[in-house]
């Protein structure tokens, strides 16, 4: 389960950012998680309350998770596609010279502060 390293990695990253703009105590945090991107969001909240409760910037603090739609583009024709519905073989043309454009990220999309 590489969700809990995905997960101490991102408390670090709101530590510092949290550091860089003297916030104390953080209400919530937004992720967005791409559809390919191999991180099961169950599974990522799961981490998530489990390492927060030994955090006392992030105690109690609300995850919110969006997802990233896996969008693949298609050199031959130019469109775009769910990768999801089609994977690597591009829907309208039938190339396979295609690359993902969004859906493998995941990042921090909001921190939400309690004064």
């Amino acid at each position: 389960m590489h969700e809990l390293g995905v997960v101490f990695h991102s408390i670090k990253q709101i530590h510092q950012i949290a550091e860089e703009n003297n916030v104390k105590k953080i209400h919530s945090v937004t992720i967005e998680i791409g559809e390919v991107s191999t991180v099961i969001p169950y599974y990522f909240e799961d981490c998530w309350n489990w390492a927060i409760k030994k955090e006392p910037l992030l105690k109690d603090a609300k995850l919110i998770i969006e997802p990233i739609p896996a969008i693949t583009y298609c050199e031959d024709c130019q469109k775009e596609y769910s990768t999801l519905n089609y994977g690597k073989t591009c829907p309208y043309c039938k190339s396979q010279h295609t690359y993902l454009l969004t859906g493998n990220e995941i990042q921090i999309k909001q921190i939400e502060v309690i004064d």
